[in-house]
C-alpha cells in the first residue's frame, strides 16, 4: 500500500514537472507583441530558466543526501508554483528574466532526484510511465492556457491558473512526506543505496572528468544534451513557427503544441507496456527513427494537416528516449556510479536547452522560421548518431 501511494505522489510529482514546460513557448507570440520585444528575447528566458537548473542539477547529489527526494519535490513545487504566479503578475519583461532563476533552480534538484529514486526503485515500465505523467502537466499547460486565451484573452491569467495548480500539488507533496522514509526502508535496494551514499560522502563522489573518462559515458552525455535540445526546441518554437509560418491563430497553434505534447504522453504509456517486451536501447532506436519519419514531414511543409501529424509523430519519437535512457543508466554503468552520471546527464540535458534553442532562435530571426524544420532534423540525425555510437561502446 505504501508503494502504491507514493506511486500516485509521484506521478503528481511528475505532473508537476511537466506543468509549466510548454507555457512560454505558446505564449510568446503575444508576450513578444504586449511588449514589443524580438522573437529571439525567449532565449534569454530559457538561458536564466537553465542556469538555475544546471546549478541544481549539479547540487542535487548533496542535496538529495542532505535532505532526501521527498523533501526536494515539495520545496521545488513550492518555487515553481511561487514564481509562476510572479510570472502572472509581472509588469516587464525583465521580470520574466528574474524569476526565470529560481523556476530553473526549482526544477533541477527534483529531477535529478526522482529520476535516480525511480531508476534504483522501480522497473523500465515504471519509468515510461511516470514520464508519461511529465507529458499529462506539459500537455494539460498548452491546453488550459489555450482555454484561457479564447475566453480571455489573458495570458495573465493563464499563468495564475497554473500556478495555483502548482502551488496545490506542493501541498500534497507536503502531507507525502512521511511516506518517502517508509518506502525507502522497505524498499530491497536501500542496501545499495547505503551503499551508495557512504562512498560519495567518503569523498570517493565521481568528478565530471573521471565519469567523462568512463567508456560510453561522453555519447551518453552527448545524447541527453542533443535530445533536449530539440525536445524543448520544438515545444518552445513550435507555436511561433506555426503562428508565423503556417498563419495559424494563435490558440489553435497552442492546441497543436498540446497535440505535441500529447504525442510524449501517450508515447510513454504505451512504451511502459513495450517495455515488458523490448530493451532499453530498442526503445530508445525505434524512438529515433518515428521522431525522424515526423521531421522528414515537417520540413517538407506541405499540408497544414500534415504539419499536425508531424508534430504528433515527433512527439511519440521522442517518448521513450528520455526515459530509457535514465533507466539504462544503473544497468550500464552501474548503481555505484549512477547518480554522479546521472547529474552529469541531467546537467547535459539542461546545457542543451540553455544553447541551442536561443541558437535557433537568432537563426530564425536572421535566416526565416524555416531554419525551424531543419534545425530539428539535423538533431534528430546527430541523436541518431551518438545512440549508434554509444551501443557499440559497451563497458
Amino acid at each position: 500500500m505504501v508503494t502504491f501511494i507514493l506511486l500516485i505522489i509521484i506521478y503528481l510529482a511528475f505532473i508537476s514537472l511537466g506543468l509549466p514546460d510548454a507555457l512560454l513557448g505558446v505564449t510568446w507570440p503575444m508576450i513578444r507583441s504586449e511588449w514589443f520585444l524580438r522573437l529571439d528575447a525567449a532565449g534569454i528566458i530559457s538561458i536564466v530558466v537553465t542556469v538555475g537548473t544546471i546549478s541544481s542539477s549539479l547540487l542535487s547529489g548533496r542535496l538529495i543526501r542532505r535532505f532526501g527526494e521527498g523533501k526536494i519535490t515539495f520545496f521545488s513545487g513550492l518555487m515553481t508554483g511561487t514564481a509562476l504566479l510572479g510570472f502572472a503578475y509581472a509588469p516587464s519583461y525583465i521580470w520574466f528574466v528574474l524569476l526565470a532563476l529560481p523556476l530553473g533552480f526549482g526544477a533541477g534538484s527534483v529531477d535529478t532526484a526522482l529520476n535516480h529514486y525511480v531508476a534504483l526503485h522501480f522497473k523500465a515500465h515504471h519509468m515510461n510511465w511516470l514520464h508519461s505523467f511529465w507529458g499529462v502537466g506539459a500537455t494539460s499547460g498548452p491546453i488550459l492556457m489555450s482555454i484561457i486565451l479564447k475566453q480571455t484573452g489573458s495570458w495573465r491569467m493563464g499563468y495564475q491558473s497554473v500556478a495555483l495548480i502548482q502551488l496545490g500539488l506542493a501541498v500534497i507533496l507536503f502531507l507525502s512526506l512521511p511516506l518517502w522514509k517508509k518506502h525507502a526502508e522497505m524498499t530491497s535496494v536501500r542496501a545499495d543505496v547505503d551503499s551508495v551514499e557512504n562512498e560519495l560522502e567518503s569523498g570517493q563522489q565521481l568528478r565530471i572528468i573521471e565519469a567523462l573518462k568512463i567508456k560510453g559515458v561522453p555519447y551518453a552525455v552527448l545524447i541527453f544534451m542533443t535530445y533536449c535540445a530539440v525536445e524543448f526546441s520544438v515545444g518552445l518554437w513550435g507555436s511561433s513557427y506555426l503562428v508565423q509560418m503556417k498563419g495559424i491563430p494563435l490558440e489553435i497553434a497552442a492546441r497543436w503544441v498540446a497535440f505535441y505534447f500529447g504525442g510524449i504522453t501517450f508515447g510513454r504509456l504505451i512504451s511502459g507496456f513495450i517495455s515488458f517486451k523490448l530493451s532499453n536501447e530498442k526503445m530508445i532506436l525505434f524512438g529515433i527513427i518515428i521522431a525522424l519519419s515526423g521531421a522528414v514531414l515537417l520540413i517538407s511543409n506541405f499540408s497544414n494537416t500534415l504539419v499536425m501529424i508531424a508534430f504528433v509523430l515527433l512527439g511519440l519519437g521522442f517518448a521513450p528516449i528520455f526515459p530509457s535512457m535514465i533507466h539504462e543508466t544503473p544497468i550500464r554503468f552501474g548503481r555505484v556510479k549512477a547518480q554522479s552520471i546521472i547529474g552529469i546527464q541531467m546537467a547535459s540535458a539542461y546545457i542543451g536547452i540553455a544553447l541551442f534553442p536561443p541558437i535557433l532562435g537568432l537563426m530564425m530571426e536572421v535566416l526565416g522560421m524555416m531554419m525551424f524544420p531543419v534545425f530539428i532534423f539535423l538533431c534528430i540525425v546527430l541523436l541518431l548518431y551518438f545512440t549508434y555510437r554509444l551501443n557499440h561502446s559497451r563497458v
